[in-house]
């Protein structure tokens, strides 16, 4: 979920001269030239009138060039001033501050104020609207703190537990499984299992996706009586979304999905939802196929027009379906999406913007053959991956022309392993550089591990060749400084707590500490595990060697004043320069905070709250501008974060099909439930139902997720080979590790393994 619903990005009021200032003559002209400095695509939105109008764009169409000219236009057209105004709607932070900044620039030139429009985050324009109401919304943001719960968040393992202890029969069954011998210790494991993973897991998806959706716990209760399976799986996820509202309304929390319901809430008041309703003419919404249900509600109840509230809203709503990369962590499903544009298509109110100038014409030809291949393979179900729309070339006298590409265009490769791989993409990344050295380069990664794997292995392209290499990954990790810091002090002071050690060890097994092994048998014992006594089992020596790091860290509480704990860990950690002086910022903020009251116990009480808030900003020592503001800079960043950006050359390596598509998968330690994951199966029929259909039972839904993330892993890939702009280079190492996330990086472990399916597909066409 963004973390940008606490800013709103409101145009201000500037000293510009009145429209009527104007000559109409010349600003009719004016008007004219910027709706012809668009493509047949774009100049639906600067034509409109009023009404609904659905923008269904390819990745490089210029959606938001777009949408800033016709807002523009739209202003002036319709006289819009502070009480009457355009509201712009988007996703993120940064994508918002874009477009203000690109309306702005339009209406100076036109000489109209810049209070005639607001842009708004989704999550931001709900918190305004309750903040403003609180009587209506019941949010009171003095005494409310915000949280983005996760799955390891306390309010998540509250409601675990409390529901454990309110449902001893439901519980006894899942810990049963499909067999059970009665062995104490196969009980403790699957005691952790479910306590640790598979509730946690089932509470977060289910939550989340019920919430943003406009479900409450009692339409899960309705769903429960019409699915029926031997974990009664509905049931279990309505007790749990029951017990977390409770548990959050007795805390004073809320989350960003409760800032939406009651955003719907201040506006079913009649009296303030016309009063919302006159401030606004129109809402213009950005990248709509990420919105969810509750979302698309509250956009559309603000674009109705008070006095005619039988008319269609007046809203446009831009997006592309086929760059829906989100639906399978959140709520938003390109479904929805596509649903609106069929209804708009319906009364000849749908536009395509399918012109981009962004790639060369194979990049362009090689992503419309991944779009028709999937669409005809049958691997996604009944639903189609991707909605029938391919890509076309800008025209020729168009300002912005499709690039010439570099070499072919399209590089596939089928290196020995990985390490072949990323000395394959170092050589031709210095034949770039060398040949334009103010082009841009990036390599596109399923999967962090990956990009960290990369960076390290190629730091010899900047010590021999002066090519920075930008691992966006690395700096971001900072904001977890806090988080694997709180997770170590709790471990310290409770060592035999099972869920303590097993957070503590998680963190040792992440920051490479430690080798991966299995965590939960180990928590289940603690004092065993620390201090095994002369009948115990002997320990294996990654068991051992894990012991005597945690033993490490135990003495230190003996040795060390609590206060100088936070520094210890941090060294025991390993961390870099960047990572140390976040922890330096971390430390001084506790001690501001528990002056007066130094105890370990209010350390921990002061680092949750931190956390949980997420409001800690990490420190950073080093140039952070962006990459693209770089020549010679080599960028690594994952392929959902490459969304929106685009480079000269894209590398996109270790396609293998277990990684994309992949398939859902049940975690060993939670295999006694059987083969599929209840946290899945909850969200397929959740999902069923909101579409209207047939709720399917265990097995069903669990196929029906595969298709689900199949269809988005393909989106995914589609969306990074429409990074580039002059070279695709793609690749499948004949050897690979199992799991990237087991990988210890030292050339263990690497076993052989199948390119994505399309790759052959690619190579027959292109090459």
């Amino acid at each position: 979920m963004p973390d940008d619903s606490d800013t709103n990005l409101q145009a201000t009021t500037t000293t510009n001269s009145d429209l009527s200032s104007t000559p109409i003559a010349t600003r009719e002209q004016k008007l004219q030239c910027l709706r012809n400095s668009l493509r047949k695509g774009q100049q639906s939105m600067a034509d409109w009138q009023g009404g609904e109008l659905a923008v269904s764009a390819v990745p490089g169409a210029g959606k938001s060039t777009g949408m800033a000219i016709a807002a523009a236009i739209a202003i002036a057209r319709y006289q819009l001033h502070s009480r009457r105004q355009l509201l712009v709607v988007t996703f993120t932070r940064s994508a918002a501050a874009s477009i203000k900044a690109k309306i702005r620039e339009h209406l100076d030139k036109l000489f109209i104020p810049r209070n005639s429009f607001v842009v708004y985050t989704l999550h931001g324009l709900a918190l305004n609207i309750a903040n403003r109401h609180p009587d209506l919304s019941g949010i009171n943001l003095e005494n409310t703190t915000i949280v983005t719960p996760n799955r390891s968040h306390r309010l998540i393992r509250a409601c675990v537990e409390q529901w454990i202890a309110a449902n001893p029969r439901r519980y006894s069954t899942l810990l049963e499984g499909l067999s059970f011998d009665g062995e104490e210790t196969e009980r403790l494991r699957r005691q952790s299992v479910l306590r640790t993973e598979v509730l946690p897991e089932l509470a977060y998806m289910v939550i989340h996706e019920a919430k943003s959706s406009g479900l409450l716990p009692e339409d899960l209760w309705k769903l429960a009586q019409e699915t029926g399976d031997g974990y009664e799986i509905m049931a279990v996820a309505a007790g749990l979304y029951q017990q977390y509202q409770y548990t959050a309304r007795s805390r004073d929390t809320i989350d960003y999905d409760d800032m939406i319901l009651a955003a719907l809430r201040v506006l079913s008041d009649n009296t303030v939802r016309k009063l919302w309703q006159n401030q606004y003419f129109a809402v213009f919404e950005d990248e709509a196929q990420d919105s969810t249900p509750l979302q698309s509600q509250l956009l559309q109840i603000l674009a109705i027009d008070p006095n005619n509230p039988n008319q269609a809203p007046n809203l446009i709503r831009v997006g592309d379906p086929n760059q829906a990369i989100n639906s399978t962590f959140t709520p938003a499903d390109p479904i929805y999406f596509n649903r609106f544009c069929e209804q708009c298509n319906q009364n000849q109110r749908l536009a395509t913007m399918d012109q981009a100038g962004r790639s060369c014409q194979i990049i362009i030809d090689a992503a419309n053959f991944l779009l028709n291949w999937v669409n005809s393979s049958g691997l996604t179900g009944n639903e189609l991956a991707f909605r029938p729309q391919d890509i076309r070339p800008v025209n020729k006298n168009d300002p912005q022309t499709n690039p010439q590409p570099e070499g072919k265009g399209l590089e596939i490769y089928y290196p020995r392993d990985i390490y072949h791989t990323v000395e394959l993409i170092g050589k031709r990344v210095v034949e770039l550089f060398e040949r334009n050295p103010k082009h841009q380069a990036a390599v596109l990664v399923r999967e962090n591990r990956q990009g960290r794997f990369i960076a390290e292995q190629l730091e010899f392209i900047k010590r021999q060749h002066g090519i920075e290499i930008y691992d966006v990954a690395h700096s971001e990790r900072h904001s977890h400084v806090p988080i694997e810091i709180l997770k170590l002090l709790k471990f310290i002071d409770r060592p035999h707590s099972p869920n303590c050690l097993k957070a503590a060890l998680e963190v040792l097994v992440k920051r490479q500490l430690i080798a991966t092994q299995d965590l939960n048998a180990i928590a289940t014992y603690p004092e065993q595990f620390l201090y095994p006594g002369p009948l115990d089992s002997p320990q294996t020596p990654t068991v051992r060697n894990a012991a005597s790091y945690c033993c490490r860290l135990l003495r230190a509480r003996l040795e060390l004043p609590h206060y100088q704990l936070i520094s210890f860990l941090a060294s025991n950690l390993n961390y870099d320069q960047s990572e140390l002086a976040t922890v330096d910022k971390l430390a001084e903020r506790v001690a501001k905070q528990t002056h007066g009251n130094s105890s370990m116990s209010a350390t921990l009480l002061t680092l949750a709250e931190i956390v949980s808030s997420e409001r800690f900003e990490p420190v950073e020592v080093e140039n952070t501008n962006s990459p693209e503001e770089n020549s010679r800079r080599l960028t690594i960043i994952t392929m959902h974060k490459a969304k929106g950006l685009d480079w000269d050359y894209v590398f996109i390596p270790f396609l293998h099909e277990d990684t994309l598509p992949g398939s859902p998968w049940v975690p060993t330690a939670a295999q006694f439930l059987g083969e599929f994951t209840l946290a899945e199966v909850a969200r397929a029929q959740i999902r069923a139902s909101l579409h209207e259909q047939p709720l399917p039972m265990a097995p069903e839904a669990w196929e029906q997720a595969g298709y689900l993330k199949t269809a988005e892993e393909f989106r995914l890939l589609y969306v990074a080979m429409t990074r580039a702009k002059r070279l695709l280079w793609i690749s499948a190492a004949a050897q690979a590790p199992f799991r990237w996330n087991t990988f210890s990086g030292k050339g263990d472990n690497l076993q052989p393994k199948k390119p994505c399916p399309i790759l052959p597909a690619l190579e027959r066409k292109f090459i």
